[in-house]
């Protein structure tokens, strides 16, 4: 049992407070219904930690940092979500008759009696931050109880038609109804909050499946029942301004929501499969977008020399890599590093995913003839010192691309390429005379995205011998490029509540950066392959996207298993 002492004299005791600061609170706590806790703590007297400090060491209630705890669904759900937010806890496990439940307040006895009674067990309470426990409870209960109102309420008034969809009258009404809207908002948000990339809602025979690409691997959320899915999509699509008659053709729409201060856009893309139409909502997270080259990735010598290639006053730079690999976010890092007063940057892109301010953005409208062809011509009469072209698709783009570098203008794009010696061989297949290549593209950046080690739980590994020969080839090269943190211990994932138990969390880009000298001109004018290029490039110190991801695992960075996924690097394993 806890021992029945007051939470202000427990603070004075431990010395976070004054005497005379307790009664100045209490003063103040008069005439209000705020508790002794919430009063001292907007008086800036004490926080949240002091409080679970003050517990621990006078009470002996231990603390517990709820992220790093997995807690049994059915213990869960032995408190209903209601009284769970009402006295601000969560039950964590059970042992016999006794249940373990995380508090905000711990010498709330009042809300400790109203659990055992409910229950019927003996409680032992634990402290825990009051944003844990609203993280806990919005883990734990969000999805079920909306899904569960959803889906009770379109079972018992749905009406159906003869092919088995709802009435498209019904439908329009459904939309705005609190359960669709809803649970639309729940998987949004929901989302949002796992730091996804994309959300998908797939229709499968029996269900529609949830989905969310976290760190570039996609995890299964929730399932709903089959017949939801009209109802569910229907409420995306008035969303985004699309039209929900349309239900066998692809659409495209856009969604803006300001929340809680932070301004995120979402992509919506409907595509019509023989279960249904497939919906994939791309998240982009304004207030999360990295815009500093520190933060990109880059080994200390790639960083270097990036920087040097963009200061460049004329040329080209191409970003190369699959979707998905973080090409827009180095792009509009590296236009931010050279936005200044003085000069004049001008982008044509599609789509316009982030705004940059100081910088003239363009979106592209095939059908009102305005593709990048014809956008980089009009940008070229507005008179730029840098031009940023989201992508090089075709020759025509390629030759007015070139010509604006060869003429006075840096710039820079995107190509789709594997490698970063893949580049330059790839606009000589598109068309454009090798030695148009050769004087106008200063460098090239492969690049990949590859998920970090969650510090949390991450692991100390011993890795395959066969590790340290691979990374003995690349040691010559890495060592202009290491950092201080080089040599650090050797980890591994492990996984606990923080990284979603997949030992991961966040992602980190590794790059391949080819700088395009007098020797490598002469290759590329000679119509070389990308072999021979990368061959030559080898030579002269160029670090692969295998020797920068090993390099991190050299760091603690990542684990081995990782770079191996990404880049296809084989490593024996050991016994």
């Amino acid at each position: 049992m806890i021992k029945k002492k007051r939470l202000g004299d427990i603070l004075v005791e431990v010395g976070f407070i004054t005497q005379e600061e307790l009664q100045q609170a209490l003063q103040e706590q008069k005439g209000s219904d705020k508790r002794l806790g919430q009063v001292m703590k907007e008086m800036g007297l004490i926080t949240d930690q002091d409080v679970m400090e003050a517990l621990e060491f006078q009470l002996g209630i231990p603390q517990v940092n709820l992220r790093k705890f997995v807690i049994d669904p059915e213990v869960v759900k032995m408190i209903p979500q209601a009284l769970a937010e009402k006295h601000r806890l969560i039950p964590m496990k059970r042992k016999g008759n006794t249940l373990t439940i995380a508090m905000a307040d711990p010498l709330d006895v009042m809300a400790i009696d109203d659990i055992s009674v409910h229950t019927g067990c003996e409680i032992t309470p634990v402290i825990a931050s009051p944003e844990e426990i609203e993280y806990a409870i919005n883990q734990y209960y969000g999805n079920e109880d909306v899904v569960n109102e959803f889906v009770e309420d379109i079972s018992s008034r749905v009406q159906r038609e003869e092919d088995g969809e709802l009435g498209l009258n019904r439908l329009r009404q459904m939309v705005e109804e609190a359960p669709v809207v809803k649970l639309v908002n729940n998987i949004i948000e929901e989302g949002i909050q796992l730091k996804a990339s994309d959300i998908h809602i797939e229709p499968q025979e029996e269900i529609v499946r949830v989905r969310y690409r976290v760190d570039g691997v996609l995890y299964n959320e929730m399932n709903v029942p089959r017949h939801t899915h009209s109802a569910l999509i229907s409420r995306i699509k008035i969303m985004a301004g699309l039209d929900i008659a349309k239900r066998r053709v692809p659409q495209d729409g856009r969604v803006e929501l300001d929340l809680e201060n932070r301004e995120v856009d979402l992509r919506v893309s409907i595509l019509p499969t023989i279960k249904g139409e497939k919906v994939v909502i791309r998240i982009l997270d304004k207030s999360s977008l990295m815009l500093d080259l520190k933060q990109l990735g880059f080994l200390p010598g790639q960083e270097r020399l990036f920087k040097r290639l963009i200061n460049q006053p004329y040329g080209m730079i191409l970003i190369t890599g699959p979707t998905g690999s973080g090409k827009t976010t180095t792009l509009y890092s590296a236009l931010k590093s050279l936005n200044s007063s003085e000069q004049n940057i001008i982008t044509v892109e599609d789509p316009v995913e982030y705004r940059l301010d100081g910088v003239n953005q363009v979106q592209t409208n095939p059908k009102a003839g305005l593709d990048f062809a014809n956008g980089l011509r009009s940008i070229l009469r507005q008179d730029p010192d840098i031009i940023m072209v989201g992508e090089i698709r075709d020759k025509e783009t390629a030759e007015i691309a070139i010509h604006a570098a060869l003429t006075g203008h840096l710039v820079l794009s995107t190509l789709h390429t594997n490698q970063a010696s893949g580049a330059l061989a790839r606009l000589v297949n598109m068309g454009v005379e090798p030695f148009l290549v050769a004087s106008s593209v200063l460098g090239v950046v492969a690049q990949r995205l590859l998920r970090t080690l969650c510090d949390d739980c991450k692991t100390t590994k011993e890795l395959p011998e066969d590790f340290d020969q691979k990374l003995d080839s690349f040691k010559g090269k890495l060592e202009q490029n290491a950092d201080e943190g080089s040599g650090l211990e050797r980890f591994g994932p492990q996984g606990c509540r923080v990284c979603n138990q997949t030992g991961y969390r966040g992602r980190t880009a590794i790059h391949e950066l080819l700088e395009v000298d007098g020797e490598l001109e002469k290759l590329v004018m000679r119509n070389a392959s990308a072999s021979e290029i990368e061959d030559l490039a080898k030579e002269k110190g160029l670090i692969t996207l295998e020797g920068s991801g090993l390099m991190k695992v050299e760091q603690g960075v990542t684990s081995l298993e990782e770079v191996m996924r990404v880049t296809k690097v084989q490593v024996e394993e050991g016994e």
